[in-house]
């Protein structure tokens, strides 16, 4: 199965930008898309969906243009979760999207930013050792995949700057921490598992001085998976010339 995870920002504005042309030509069986800023009923492409075969799940932001996760399948899941079950005050903003089907768990997920000021970091803390926990709870019952954009860059590898963003938001220690859990854990990081020394390996640049053409960008979207699927892995890839959105989108073959 091939899986793809897509920061969107906003699937109104990426549906205008190729978004089903792309879609048609990587022809993936899971899609898990972040940041889709729209509520159910303003999905403007789910006709299109349909007719190339697939189910379409979504948990909305309470508030207009914000946040959002949603999840297009060709195979039927067995049961669909919003959030995280009420365990932290995040599940009105759409951030957790989870799948399950015979074999595996899917969920989306688009982590909350810690902000410029770092004024988020201490609830971004408390986010990742709840979602962590959501995880291994899941895993407690059968293998886990789960993808998206994460807000953290977790080595030096993974971004242009390393040195001048040491503490900033998205590479400071105790959001690196949070990701280094996981890896503890037993999670394993699907790209870093084929790709452990690859530079300049980024998904998301931002929008100011030309930073995307001149890829001085940061690694912050993630194909994850618990240690027992890593025999099934097949490949991870980073599609970096797909455009649509400042984030290009990731994916990764299992089976």
């Amino acid at each position: 199965m091939k899986f793809i995870s897509w920061n969107v920002n906003g699937i109104r504005a990426c549906a205008k930008k190729g978004f089903l042309d792309y879609l048609r030509i990587e022809n993936p069986d899971v899609v898990g898309l972040q940041e889709v800023k729209a509520k159910e009923d303003q999905n403007p492409i789910l006709a299109e969906l349909n007719d190339l075969g697939y189910e379409v799940y979504w948990h909305g932001a309470d508030r207009p243009g914000y946040s959002g996760t949603a999840v297009f399948t060709k195979k039927i899941p067995l049961s669909v979760e919003l959030g995280l079950d009420g365990a932290i005050d995040t599940d009105n903003e759409g951030r957790v999207l989870t799948l399950e089907f015979p074999d595996f768990y899917f969920t989306t997920v688009y982590t909350p930013n810690a902000k410029p000021d770092l004024a988020r970091l201490p609830y971004r803390q408390r986010w990742d050792r709840t979602f962590h926990e959501h995880m291994k709870m899941l895993e407690a019952k059968k293998p886990v995949i789960f993808c998206g954009d994460l807000n953290v860059a977790h080595q030096d590898i993974d971004l242009k700057n390393p040195k001048a963003n040491r503490g900033n938001a998205g590479f400071t220690d105790e959001e690196r921490a949070g990701f280094q859990a996981f890896v503890d854990h037993g999670f394993v990081d699907t790209f870093r598992h084929f790709y452990p020394d690859t530079p300049e390996a980024y998904t998301w640049w931002s929008n100011f001085g030309g930073a995307r053409s001149r890829n001085v960008g940061w690694r912050i979207d993630y194909h994850m998976v618990s240690g027992v699927l890593v025999p099934s892995l097949r490949n991870a890839f980073i599609r970096q010339e797909i455009l649509g959105s400042d984030h290009c989108p990731v994916g990764v073959e299992i089976g």
